[in-house]
């Protein structure tokens, strides 16, 4: 585990985002797995200014949604992939055969996991998979309590993740269950960047990395990966003592 720290959002988001594209510069067709949330949208940003100026070229990379809100589509306001339109296909310009999303409408959920294991495989893998933490410990829409056994699945949303997630949509939403890559998908991923800014996030952070490894808190489960990479800013990091 590597963590780096920068005085600033913008400064820790420039960073993530150079690492980014210079893993993938040389790789043919790699397959970057992206979250949606406040936390990577800066390295998003700091990506599609790279290409606009030239600096960077997406047009031959795979994408791949982390998770997404059962029961919403990609037309639906505040669902994981809406946001991913707005925050990275569109800016990027990605056409729709390079991103594969989980349809939260989908309804056979067991054939859609199948669908996005079918597709990582394919791909020869995911290169990156983008990572933010929640305020419980979640990653993706593993749960507190999930198995890290588990690959690609439905899971059922937590209490604080139903609270929290309110903030994606204009008005109140029934989120009761997610359909995510599991802990165990993720492990195989060559590189795991977790992207975490502000105060809010300094006590999770903390625990996920310096307390005990428990599916209480999913995030602790994955900081064994050879190459896990923390992404913080000054604030995020405050009580971390190592």
């Amino acid at each position: 585990m590597k963590i780096i720290i920068e005085d600033t959002y913008e400064a820790m988001s420039k960073h993530a985002a150079n690492d980014v594209t210079n893993i993938m510069k040389p790789l043919k067709q790699p397959l970057l797995c992206v979250a949606s949330g406040d936390s990577p949208k800066g390295l998003y940003k700091e990506l599609a200014r790279q290409q606009n100026e030239s600096l960077s070229d997406t047009s031959q990379w795979f994408f791949l949604g982390l998770d997404e809100w059962i029961g919403l589509g990609k037309n639906d306001e505040g669902s994981c992939r809406y946001m991913l339109n707005e925050d990275v296909f569109k800016p990027l310009h990605v056409t729709e055969e390079k991103i594969c999303c989980f349809d939260g409408k989908a309804e056979d959920t067991g054939k859609e996991c199948e669908r996005i294991e079918t597709f990582i495989h394919q791909h020869g893998g995911i290169d990156i998979a983008i990572l933010g933490i929640g305020m419980n410990g979640h990653v993706g829409l593993n749960e507190p309590g999930t198995s890290p056994a588990l690959r690609s699945h439905v899971s059922v949303v937590d209490e604080v993740t139903k609270k929290v997630g309110q903030k994606y949509f204009s008005r109140p939403q029934n989120l009761t269950k997610g359909i995510t890559l599991g802990i165990a998908t993720l492990m195989e991923a060559k590189h795991l960047f977790l992207l975490v800014s502000g105060e809010k996030k300094a006590a999770i952070l903390q625990q996920a990395l310096e307390g005990e490894k428990t599916e209480k808190i999913p995030i602790s489960l994955i900081r064994e990966h050879p190459d896990f990479i923390v992404y913080a800013d000054k604030d995020a990091a405050k009580l971390l003592k190592n």
